[in-house]
């Protein structure tokens, strides 16, 4: 099947005009915590501190007259309705628990209703398929990945109850429809949810999020939407409370309380952050997708509740995309112009193994080392044409779900007339690096060295012969790239068992953080080859949460 992707409803472009219409509802973002103005600058700057900070994050709620606030005892608060908190709903509710849901939007499941699908190691899916993962193989390659760089223990625990997870969410009438690679050299980890809404590509896993929420209201979960969460109590190290305010600013909660989660979906929205955590500039140099209300508040309240700050990075892909440009591409056009082809800088220059483009991590982090963090994609008319008349590309793809490219030359069209500049072709090689901001000479010299690789069949850079295929046939072709991400990953320091450490790495008993807002388990760099890994990492240590927090009120 065929799916168009307009480019200005584009999931990035859709969720930047979903939070601009949120915010006119006064019901932004997907987390469950407060902030005093609408835009992306609201949250205060992650090195601030102090009664001041907490103030600014905490001023909807202290406006209120004591009348206004209505005070609840639950055994559970869980801040944030994603795949984690969802998850611990569930789970703890199974096990007797009140627990009480705030979020600070209208709906559930977090930024996870866009995607597709979660790791697992070891399941009957995988087995149906053919294919035997073995667990010690898959956990110590996560290891080596990281170097290190990450909570062995934790991610052994993940990889092991993966499967007991996923067969969990099966019960609750959740089908998965395959047990997927992301690309070629990957392994089949990634299982997609089947949607029942007939989705395909981002956006299946809402079916799974919505199952989630429906057996937590099952069991008595009680939630409370477009009421963000703006202060954390703790006393004599140990939670107390948590503070909420409707986002309409007329009705207060104080949830008193022996548990707490946060799992609020990192700060991908917040520009501020953006560039003084990571150097980058959303929407000119790095086009990470805005989740609406991801601006980092559940951060900056466990940080106002004394909470120790954990390091923090870019979940690193990369996307098609050109500063101010609009219009709309389709699926076919996307798939053809991300082919392990000459991929070059501003200078013309040749800089990676482009066969890497299937790893969008890689390539990403190839991006971050080029002038103005951008590249772009060459390729010519014969190579074009191949990928038409065979009716296939090189690399396919799940989420960019086509099955169709004999339409490509009429939906090129299609696209220029809309206005899109991003991609362009042009009858020579210097018109094509001037449409493009590349230097015409640096993209000659290297197009010449490139077809000679391609005529000796050997790439200095590691690219495989297949795929050396030279640029001659005019008219030639050209994407920009930069890199992009999924969201943000870490900002609240945990331990193995995800119970939140104060400034002294001391347990605060009763709170805990999981999914995005805690994970620091990749290292530097996101894993595709074990994908489905943040939605996975999400859904699991969100159990695990529940089941922690159920023994722990047991005592």
């Amino acid at each position: 099947m065929r799916r168009e992707l307009e480019m200005n409803l584009s999931r990035r472009e859709f969720l930047k005009s979903s939070l601009a219409a949120a915010a006119g509802m006064g019901a932004l973002g997907l987390l469950g915590a407060c902030s005093t103005q609408e835009n992306t600058a609201s949250t205060p700057s992650p090195e601030a501190t102090g009664d001041t900070v907490a103030a600014a994050l905490d001023a909807p709620y202290t406006a209120l007259s004591a009348e206004a606030i209505t005070e609840k005892t639950v055994d559970f608060v869980i801040v944030g309705a994603g795949p984690a908190g969802l998850c611990a709903a569930v789970k703890a509710a199974e096990n007797g628990l009140s627990v009480a849901v705030v979020e600070k939007t209208g709906g559930t499941g977090g930024c996870a209703k866009f995607g597709m699908g979660i790791l697992a190691i070891g399941t009957e899916l995988q087995k149906a398929q053919g294919e035997e993962l073995d667990l010690d193989a898959m956990y110590n390659m996560f290891t080596e990945y990281t170097h290190y760089r990450t909570d062995c223990v934790l991610m052994r625990r993940y990889f092991e109850e993966s499967k007991e997870t996923l067969e969990w969410i099966e019960a609750m009438g959740v089908e998965f429809e395959e047990a997927a690679r992301y690309f070629e050299k990957s392994y089949p980890t990634w299982h997609i949810v089947k949607s029942e809404t007939g989705v395909i590509g981002g956006g299946q896993a809402k079916t799974m999020t919505d199952h989630l929420e429906a057996r937590a209201r099952e069991l008595g979960v009680e939630f409370y939407l477009e009421t963000p969460a703006c202060r954390l109590e703790t006393e004599n190290g140990k939670v107390s409370g948590v503070c909420a305010v409707s986002a309409d600013g007329k009705q207060g909660y104080h949830f008193l309380c022996n548990a707490a989660l946060i799992a609020t979906g990192g700060f991908g929205n917040n520009e501020a952050w953006v560039k003084e955590q990571f150097a980058l500039n959303l929407d000119q140099d790095f086009f990470g997708m805005r989740f609406p209300g991801h601006e980092g508040d559940g951060i900056q309240m466990a940080w106002n509740a004394g909470v120790k700050q954990s390091e923090m990075i870019e979940e690193m892909i990369f996307d098609i995309y050109q500063p101010g440009s609009t219009g709309s591409y389709t699926n076919d056009i996307k798939l053809v112009m991300q082919q392990p082809n000459l991929m070059v800088n501003q200078q013309g220059q040749r800089f990676f193994n482009e066969e890497q483009v299937q790893n969008t991590t890689y390539t990403g982090n190839s991006l971050r080392n080029q002038t103005g963090n951008t590249g772009f994609m060459i390729l010519d008319e014969a190579i074009k044409q191949s990928y038409v008349e065979a009716n296939h590309v090189d690399f396919t793809s799940r989420v960019w779900n086509t099955d169709d490219f004999t339409q490509f030359d009429a939906n090129f069209k299609t696209m220029e007339e809309s206005g899109y500049t991003a991609i362009v072709k042009a009858d020579t090689l210097e018109e094509l690096a001037n449409k493009m901001g590349i230097d015409p000479q640096g993209l000659a010299a290297t197009v010449a060295e490139y077809n000679q690789l391609c005529a000796d069949g050997y790439d200095p850079l590691g690219k495989g012969a297949a795929y050396l295929k030279p640029i001659t046939t005019a008219p030639f072709y050209a994407a920009q790239y930069y890199p992009s991400s999924y969201g943000t990953l870490g900002g609240i320091k945990v331990n193995s068992n995800l119970e939140v450490l104060d400034q002294n790495d001391q347990v605060i008993t009763g709170l805990y953080s999981a999914g995005t807002d805690s994970c620091t388990v990749y290292g530097d760099s996101y894993m595709f080859l074990l994908p489905g890994n943040t939605m996975g990492y999400s859904v699991n240590t969100g159990k695990f949460v529940g089941e922690a927090v159920s023994e722990l009120l047991k005592k």
